[in-house]
């Protein structure tokens, strides 16, 4: 692939040429603040424009990679071959009667928000998210008792060929941090949010209750992917990474917090071969106390380094 060919195609969809980037550091657009080169990086701001970008990738065969707004993904520090296609453009909220529809760039915690303002229920779990609307539709996001599935309508995607398809609630097939937008490879443009008319202090008060939780517990003053593993079946992944003795374990510049033993933290210029090498050695360390398979919620993507 010819990266200034590929630039070039590129800026003639998008004409924009604050939009479409080269040798890209990821690690900019990443909450671990780690993750190497991009070989192009495109920010569409338009359905049209994202559909041309699948067609023309799909046309010569260029791989594509989809970034939101990098929350909870680990960008390993060789970086991405191809083209990695940026979202976070894409950020309308809009009211629809008692529905919310919110583009795929838009953060979770805005549309929580905004439901807030117009007095309605149902978004509350999402306060304290820190991702966008289209990771929560390509991985089901939950907390706190809720998730994605219990509110969503539908939602608009693009498949592989770039045409537009919309996918009702029983089309999504969504389960636990899945979807079948995740299992089909499509690119998720929308979602469209059926909530319930209710009282805004009731509202607030339940927000201020989870934000409360999550700031008491979550690691917030460093850098972080989130909440490393999925919940296995029977067990919570926390509690025996804390049980296992690993909290305040650290390699190179990545910790298991010893605030959340779920989270894993960077807390001095720490890099995704950090991360990565520590969920192994947590996931070794646990299978080997408790037999139990600790599975990644995180998506780990791109190449490592070369030597």
């Amino acid at each position: 692939m010819n990266k200034m060919n590929v630039y070039q195609d590129l800026m003639r969809i998008v004409q924009d040429a604050d939009r479409v980037k080269y040798d890209e550091m990821l690690s900019a657009y990443t909450f671990t603040k780690t993750g190497g080169e991009a070989d192009v990086l495109v920010l569409p701001e338009s359905y049209t424009e994202v559909q041309e970008i699948v067609r023309y990738t799909a046309r010569e065969g260029i791989p594509v990679t989809v970034l939101g707004n990098g929350s909870n993904v680990i960008i390993r520090d060789g970086g991405i071959r191809g083209v990695v296609i940026n979202l976070t453009r894409l950020s309308a909220i809009r009211l629809e009667g008692d529905h919310i529809v919110a583009q795929s760039g838009a953060a979770i915690i805005d549309v929580s928000r905004f439901a807030l303002k117009h007095s309605l229920s149902g978004m509350e779990f999402a306060c304290g998210i820190p991702g966008s609307i289209g990771g929560a539709l390509y991985m089901n996001a939950g907390a706190y008792g809720g998730e994605t599935a219990d509110v969503l309508d539908h939602a608009l995607v693009v498949d592989c060929s770039g045409k537009l398809l919309q996918l009702n609630h029983r089309d999504l097939q969504l389960g636990y941090r899945n979807s079948a937008i995740s299992r089909n490879g499509y690119i998720a443009l929308e979602g469209t949010f059926a909530l319930t008319p209710g009282h805004e202090p009731e509202i607030k008060a339940e927000m201020d209750r989870l934000t409360y939780l999550r700031e008491m517990k979550q690691p917030l003053e460093y850098p972080s992917c989130g909440s490393v593993f999925k919940r296995p079946p029977g067990h919570f992944a926390g509690k025996l990474i804390q049980d296992s003795g690993l909290q305040g374990t650290r390699i190179g510049g990545v910790e298991v917090s010893k605030k959340h033993a779920g989270f894993m933290v960077n807390i001095d210029h720490g890099t995704a071969t950090d991360y990565i090498n520590l969920i192994h050695h947590v996931q070794k360390t646990v299978k080997a106390k408790f037999n139990v398979d600790l599975e990644t919620e995180v998506k780990i993507i791109g190449e490592s380094r070369k030597l």
